[in-house]
């Protein structure tokens, strides 16, 4: 049995119920494009909590002997406008050797524009990869698994995520582990959720991100009120993983 078979749960991901799923995401998405104003890096909100996103991604990346990122291949699924693959290439990784996968076009569109050249980017769904087994050093998702309200999609997403990644690899996850009472298209993943989409996997798990309303009433305030706060877990809604192939 090849890997591919081995990590392909039952359902296809080309059935029916799977193409509604993506579907509704399609619509979900569209529905909220215009809230660029919360996302901007003039917002102090979302400036404290990108600045501090990326200094803990670095320093696992750093703990997991990944500092050279120049030597790794790397996969972001639903890249969305590219910011992440830019990222990468920001931190040293080679245009070339970075990859994204998005579903939505327009996005698939926008990330070609704004990222270099070399960096390749596909319009297709994460639930069947068009990649062979073991391809990636690094495989990525950030606020992917949220916006997914059918399990077996979550699955196939999942499962083809360890397909990719090489045997001493890593995938990197950042998401809500808590619900958006005020957005019913996504839902949070808890850490049991985790451990059952990567069942077997040794897996690092630490909550982070403050509550981005709560954030975003006090940082325009006090910097250092935004840290301390940040500090308490039941204040924060992010998991931050790192997931190891068996």
């Amino acid at each position: 049995m090849s890997e591919r078979e081995h990590y392909r749960v039952s359902s296809d991901p080309s059935n029916e119920l799977l193409h509604a799923e993506e579907t509704r995401i399609r619509a979900a998405y569209a529905r909220r494009r215009g809230d660029d104003v919360l996302y901007s890096m003039f917002s102090s909100g979302h400036l404290f909590m990108s600045q501090e996103r990326e200094r803990q991604i670095l320093t696992l990346l750093k703990q997991h002997g990944f500092e050279l990122l120049k030597t790794k291949k790397i996969l972001e699924i639903g890249c969305g406008a590219g910011y992440w693959l830019r990222e990468f290439v920001k931190w040293g990784a080679l245009p070339e050797n970075v990859f994204g996968v998005e579903l939505l076009p327009g996005l698939v569109a926008e990330a070609k524009h704004l990222c270099p050249s070399g960096v390749k980017i596909e319009c297709s769904s994460a639930a069947e990869l068009a990649f062979s087994d073991a391809t990636f050093d690094l495989v990525f998702q950030s606020t992917v698994f949220t916006s997914i309200l059918d399990a077996d999609m979550k699955q196939s997403i999942a499962s083809e995520m360890i397909r990719v990644v090489k045997k001493d690899g890593l995938i990197l996850w950042y998401d809500y582990h808590v619900n958006n009472p005020r957005n019913p298209d996504v839902r949070g993943v808890t850490k049991r959720e985790i451990q059952r989409l990567f069942a077997g996997c040794p897996i690092k798990l630490m909550r982070t991100t403050l509550a981005p309303p709560l954030l975003r009433l006090v940082a325009p305030y006090s910097w250092l009120a935004s840290y301390f706060l940040s500090k308490i877990p039941l204040l924060c809604t992010h998991y931050l993983a790192v997931i190891q192939k068996v």
